[in-house]
């Protein structure tokens, strides 16, 4: 059995190669959300248990980035299910008019190598044929990846498009949990996976996460959402999409058959 350790940091300590004394210290020094905060992420459907407090917002499900604007905004949230492993999808999606370029840049403070796996990230899309289109640039892009603080407990992290069409402006990686060269097309299913939430994606097992994280079973949260199955998806489990909460070490997820068609439908 592989260890899972996508975006649920938590979990899985003892894969990452550090202590629990360090650990628990890292812990004790975070900062707690306030009950207020708690009650605003569960009504805008979202779980909130194991909350992160970060610059500028807070961290849920493992590596959803909330603003604190997102919390005081208003969401009609609606949702797209493919099946019974269910691809949801916020109610803000990028706007497009016949076709729309994304650029995506990486900063430099970040190791080159991380650069291959952004390639591979965006080659997927591209190969799809959407309306969306994605290039890397050097600088200033549409989202730009950065690096997380050092007290973060996600590999990765990011949020959810704008209520004016454009996609979530960052990427936050954990470079000293994914390390200075990592497995390629694992870390382009990571890449992959948050430019999904940019764009408007929630996690494939949003109703049932233990479905990829293990442990026993656990919603994301609960939200007055409408949902719209895909015609012609399997009504099965799917056990390999990219957007699933969590991934095995050096495991590749490339889009499946029903990741293509969620993709296809929204773009």
């Amino acid at each position: 059995m592989f260890a899972k350790k996508l975006l649920l940091f938590s979990a899985v300590v003892a894969t990452l190669g550090f202590s629990s004394c360090q650990q628990e210290e890292e812990i004790s020094n975070k900062e707690e959300a306030s009950q207020e905060v708690l009650t605003q992420i569960k009504t805008l459907g979202f779980n909130n248990q194991n909350v992160q407090k970060v610059e500028g917002g807070y961290v849920v499900e493992g590596d959803i980035f909330l603003s604190q604007d997102d919390l005081k905004t208003a969401h009609n949230t609606k949702a797209l299910r493919v099946g019974e492993a269910e691809q949801y999808r916020t109610t803000n999606l990028v706007a497009v008019s016949g076709s729309r370029l994304i650029t995506i840049s990486m900063d430099s403070r970040l190791p080159s190598s991380y650069i291959a796996a952004l390639d591979e990230a965006i080659a997927r899309y591209n190969s799809e044929g959407l309306s969306i289109t994605m290039q890397r640039v050097s600088s200033g892009g549409d989202i730009n990846i950065t690096a997380a603080p050092r007290s973060a407990q996600y590999l990765a992290s990011a949020g959810f498009p704008t209520s004016q069409g454009n996609p979530h402006n960052n990427i936050k990686v954990a470079e000293r949990y994914i390390g200075k060269n990592p497995n390629t097309g694992w870390f382009a299913t990571i890449l992959a996976h948050e430019i999904g939430h940019c764009i408007g994606f929630r996690h494939t097992d949003y109703m049932d996460r233990s479905y990829s994280c293990g442990g026993g079973y656990t919603n994301e949260g609960a939200s007055s959402v409408g949902a719209v199955h895909i015609p012609g998806t399997p009504t099965a489990a799917d056990p390999n999409s990219w957007m699933l909460a969590c991934i095995g070490s050096g495991q590749n997820r490339p889009f499946n058959s029903n990741d293509k068609i969620a993709l296809g439908y929204l773009y």
